[in-house]
């Protein structure tokens, strides 16, 4: 049973619609994104140089935790660190897992195709951060 977890301190990214080059017709991958996508991974082999991608029926548990903004009350602050209020802002969900699924093609496993469980949580913390959990069951 092969079992990754790690995690990316910083600013978190959702995945961008891809883009379309108006001078030669072609569609293109934004830069932030596929930059956050690299990131992604550099963090992946850093922990696992040694990787070996999942071949089985994969779940992933990615949680990702928001700054709290400077200018927030002491007692908003404690709520939002209880779990009491969570971000809704962007990124949305459904972009965060998508950058994260697509970065980690052929690396914890061959496809995303594979995940057949996949749960997302947005937070507050004290710093940005997404702890990603990938394994086989």
């Amino acid at each position: 049973m092969i079992k990754y977890e790690f995690e990316m301190i910083g600013e978190i990214v959702g995945k961008a619609r891809p883009r379309m080059n108006t001078k030669y017709g072609r569609a293109y991958t934004p830069t932030k994104t596929k930059n956050y996508e690299y990131l992604v991974r550099f963090y992946f082999i850093e922990k696992y140089p040694t990787f070996k991608p999942i071949e089985g029926r994969v779940k992933v548990e990615i949680v990702a935790y928001f700054e709290i903004i400077k200018s927030t009350s002491k007692k908003r602050e404690a709520e939002m660190l209880a779990g009491n209020i969570s971000p809704t802002k962007k990124p949305d969900i459904d972009n965060i897992t998508k950058i994260i699924l697509d970065a980690m093609n052929k690396f914890a496993y061959l496809d995303d195709t594979q995940v057949t469980h996949c749960t997302v949580i947005k937070k507050y913390a004290a710093t940005p951060k997404v702890v990603v959990k990938i394994e086989e069951y």
